[in-house]
């Protein structure tokens, strides 16, 4: 949608009741809401206005929207979602309003309407998505968790999209950071908590000063359909998606595909070419992503929508150093690669019960971690 055919300055609130009906109202999708506000600017006009469109059949569709409005008909189901969003301590941010994020109106199909948990100031900050694999490794999750606090001290505000893995790793990390926010984009409605295991975590970034959103009415229950269809939003509101660990077919290449038809920048990480689970960032790298070993070169790269507010802050450590090794146990961190590897190939000078005990003292130190038989080294 052309953002310049909006005049995002009507009333929120205002907006808010007539968006919500709109909703409500038969045969109204967001396309033919983004078609008829592109020529008459605000909610409230679309349904109570006496403007007329130019092009037949579109005023022909706005003629029934206008009739279905004034049956009343949706006001039970109103009135419901009106209890629920205050059961839920939420708001709705209309397209047509100032408060909608600029970055967000400028996408090919932007929602018109959002429902939001939280901090509307949070989604007008400079924000990173960070995205990845269900799956992770242990070695994705220090990345996505020790790179998010790091971004975060350096004034990005930390958007994903609260599933297991990646996602999570990534909004802790940002809550780790002393000042640091994080915005969850939903696949469901704002008054449901999916997956449960993030419940305590959703509540957590509300309160750090983020927020929760989502296009999805409230009620609204997780269907696959849902996620690759929040990924545009996950990207639209941010100025740039890091991808940190993803299979070929992980959902977050479809974030990626998304950020890089919104005109964003794609960050990848590369992994080891025996990991199914960096396939999707070495796909990404390929197509013309951005390759990063460090997280500076992303401050570096974006530096410039940040202004003075990255000058305020001071680099911390991406991670703790390790505890104090024994000899033994650097020289067989030493001898162990990046890759996984099973025990009985590691070309070692100890006898097996030996090497056992030197692997079981190191993954305790979070040296190296143990997924499945396959040992590999993460610092």
């Amino acid at each position: 949608m052309d953002s310049h055919t909006l005049k995002p300055d009507q009333n929120t609130d205002d907006e808010a009741h007539w968006g919500l009906i709109t909703q409500l109202l038969p045969e109204c999708n967001s396309a033919l809401q983004l078609k008829l506000l592109g020529e008459l600017y605000s909610f409230r006009t679309l349904l109570d206005g006496q403007q007329t469109m130019v092009d037949n059949a579109l005023n022909q569709q706005l003629q029934r929207l206008r009739q279905h409005y004034r049956r009343g008909d949706w006001q039970s189901k109103y009135n419901e979602i009106s209890r629920t969003l205050t059961a839920a301590d939420a708001r709705v941010i209309p397209i047509t309003s100032g408060d909608y994020p600029p970055q967000l109106q400028q996408i090919a199909k932007p929602p018109p309407l959002l429902y939001l948990r939280g901090s509307l100031e949070s989604l007008h900050l400079p924000q990173l998505a960070v995205v990845g694999s269900r799956r992770m490794t242990k070695g994705g999750e220090n990345h996505a968790c020790s790179w998010a606090t790091y971004l975060a001290a350096n004034g990005f505000t930390i958007t994903s999209g609260l599933a297991l893995g990646i996602d999570g790793a990534a909004h802790r990390g940002a809550l780790e950071s002393p000042n640091g926010k994080t915005i969850a984009v939903m696949a469901t409605g704002i008054d449901k908590r999916y997956p449960a295991r993030h419940v305590q975590l959703a509540e957590q970034i509300v309160q750090r000063g983020g927020a929760l959103i989502t296009e999805f009415p409230p009620g609204t229950q997780p269907r696959p359909a849902h996620f690759p269809q929040r990924n545009r939003i996950i990207s639209g509101l941010s100025l740039g998606v890091l991808v940190v660990e993803a299979a070929v077919k992980s959902g977050s290449l479809i974030t990626a595909k998304y950020a890089l038809e919104q005109n964003r920048e794609v960050f990848a990480i590369p992994g080891s070419i025996n990991n199914p689970q960096s396939k999707g960032c070495h796909q990404l790298i390929k197509q013309g992503a951005t390759l990063v070993e460090s997280v500076d070169e992303i401050v570096h790269e974006l530096h410039g929508p940040l202004g003075a507010l990255r000058e305020q802050v001071t680099s911390p450590e991406l991670s703790e150093p390790l505890p104090d090794l024994s000899d033994e146990e650097e020289q067989l961190l030493a001898l162990m690669g990046y890759d996984p590897i099973l025990i009985d190939d590691i070309c070692s000078p100890w006898l097996m019960d030996k090497l056992s005990q030197l692997l079981v003292s190191l993954e305790l130190k979070g040296a190296i971690c143990n997924q499945g038989g396959y040992y590999q080294r993460v610092r």
